[in-house]
């Protein structure tokens, strides 16, 4: 599968998605940053290759030889993005699906629709354009009203409720010690034994261990939800 994750606004969280979501679940496929200016999954440790929306060719000729990738487009590069792959006849089809994060403010879900119309007007299928809702609070339904009806009204996108990311602190958490939640499940290392062993005095290491603790006891919960999430956006 490849997916591309773009919208044409920017902080609605398409690294997160790349990084948390999509990358662990999807064989741990190489993740192309289209990003001149903002975060990416590199700096979370993972491996990724970055490039500029006019390098779109490199790109293409990429994608034909992989059975799996990500292609994380960032708001400061989707218009040369979108400009180039036009040039390239039936390069869209080249992606599985294209995901565009959405948070809950009116300016993101108004630029998302506009995001859904220049993808329809590519000529991609709406079946392939998937809505993600991210930083949900408590309900998509009553948080994205103008997404919801816009993809009942005109069938150019996928909106489940179930694809959804909650907020949740474990993200900061997770930027702050550039690592993803990948990568603080698979550490066996027994917090809780090293915190008892510690020097009482030592609460510089004490911390250290605490937050360690702390950041694997949040990450499991969002990991069972990406999860839900991750079966809910592609079915």
């Amino acid at each position: 599968m490849k997916v591309a994750v773009l919208n044409y606004t920017g902080s609605v969280g398409k690294t997160v998605a790349a990084s948390h979501l999509l990358a662990p679940r999807m064989n741990s496929a190489q993740i192309f940053a289209v990003e001149s200016t903002n975060e990416t999954g590199a700096d979370l440790g993972l491996d990724v290759d970055q490039l500029r929306g006019e390098h779109f060719g490199r790109l293409f000729r990429e994608l034909l030889t992989r059975e799996d990738a990500i292609v994380d487009v960032g708001a400061s590069n989707i218009e040369d993005f979108l400009t180039h792959m036009m040039r390239y006849e039936g390069a869209h089809e080249e992606m599985s699906y294209f995901v565009l994060p959405v948070i809950n403010t009116g300016k993101a879900q108004r630029e998302t629709i506009k995001t859904v119309a220049a993808l329809a007007e590519l000529g991609v299928d709406p079946d392939r354009v998937r809505i993600l809702f991210n930083r949900v609070d408590s309900s998509v339904q009553d948080e994205f009203p103008s997404i919801l009806a816009y993809a009942a009204k005109t069938g150019e996108v996928q909106a489940s409720p179930g694809a959804a990311i909650y907020e949740n602190e474990v993200f900061e958490l997770l930027a702050d010690q550039r690592t993803t939640i990948a990568n603080v499940l698979a550490d066996q290392t027994d917090y809780r034994a090293l915190l008892r062993a510690a020097d009482p005095e030592d609460h510089v290491r004490i911390s250290q261990l605490s937050n360690r603790h702390a950041l694997r006891a949040l990450a499991k919960p969002v990991d069972r939800q990406m999860n839900a999430a991750f079966t809910a956006l592609f079915s």
